[in-house]
């Protein structure tokens, strides 16, 4: 979050609130309305969540029923890694959204942020065999950081948990959930984010060029390899566009630009 964004969020802050976690629960209402703004929502479906500092294992999530383009920081609800809701409506509290995003905060402590999405491109290429190909630029830098889970059906039970994070890998940031959508995490809601955008944008690129009923150029084996090891040191840790460092920013003032300030209330 930006400073003057930060200055002007912190003043809403509600009294005995961490400052920690009322700046993560901005961050995350943006994430959601942000989420919606481009194109990425299916109504009150999918979560994304954040894990608060502390050593109470707190998570924020969306509350069902909430669409995206109306969240906002006070209405997440608190959730700790039992599946207790803490903070909010109990009955609101998604089930599956709790496994798949419990799953990651369980298990691997500097990945705080889960984003999960349905979108028309995603799922497209989730039910394709060979899923992402590596026709695109924007595919192809991001082959590193990516990794498949098979359908299991609706996330209720509590042994996939292990499984998803196998098929993440401990270095991974974008799994496709096959038949079903894509699961991003972060270090941070704006490297959640960021990532999901990328892979959302990389399944639209394919399912267009598939579209022209043309044959597509197939890439050799020595690029393909090149522009992954490209891909890994400019998008990942440290590198000079690693991913969600630099958008963020700019992703806040153009969600105030078009809808408000809403999500910081």
């Amino acid at each position: 979050m930006n400073n003057d964004i930060a200055q002007l969020s912190s003043r809403a802050r509600p009294e005995g609130m961490d400052a920690d976690e009322w700046r993560l629960r901005c961050d995350l209402a943006a994430c959601y309305q942000l989420t919606d703004l481009h194109g990425m929502s299916d109504l009150a479906s999918t979560h994304i969540s954040v894990m608060l500092p502390g050593p109470e294992h707190h998570f924020l999530v969306n509350p069902l029923g909430t669409l995206f383009d109306e969240m906002t920081a006070s209405a997440l609800i608190k959730v700790d890694l039992d599946g207790r809701v803490v903070q909010g409506d109990p009955s609101l509290l998604n089930p599956a959204g709790f496994i798949i995003h419990s799953a990651v905060h369980m298990a691997q402590t500097d990945l705080v942020c889960v984003m999960h999405s349905h979108t028309r491109a995603n799922n497209a290429i989730a039910m394709q065999a060979m899923g992402l190909r590596p026709l695109s630029q924007k595919a192809c830098v991001m082959l590193d950081f990516l990794g498949y889970h098979d359908y299991e059906g609706t996330a209720l039970d509590e042994d996939e948990r292990e499984r998803l994070v196998r098929d993440l890998g401990p270095e991974g940031r974008v799994l496709v959930l096959r038949n079903h959508g894509a699961l991003t995490v972060g270090r941070s809601v704006a490297e959640a984010f960021c990532w999901m955008l990328r892979l959302e944008t990389a399944c639209q690129f394919q399912i267009d060029g598939q579209a022209g009923g043309v044959p597509l150029h197939e890439l050799s084996e020595a690029t393909i390899r090149h522009t992954r090891a490209q891909g890994r040191k400019m998008l990942g840790p440290g590198g000079f566009m690693e991913v969600g460092k630099l958008e963020w920013p700019g992703l806040l003032r153009k969600l105030e630009r078009e809808r408000g300030s809403s999500y910081r209330t």
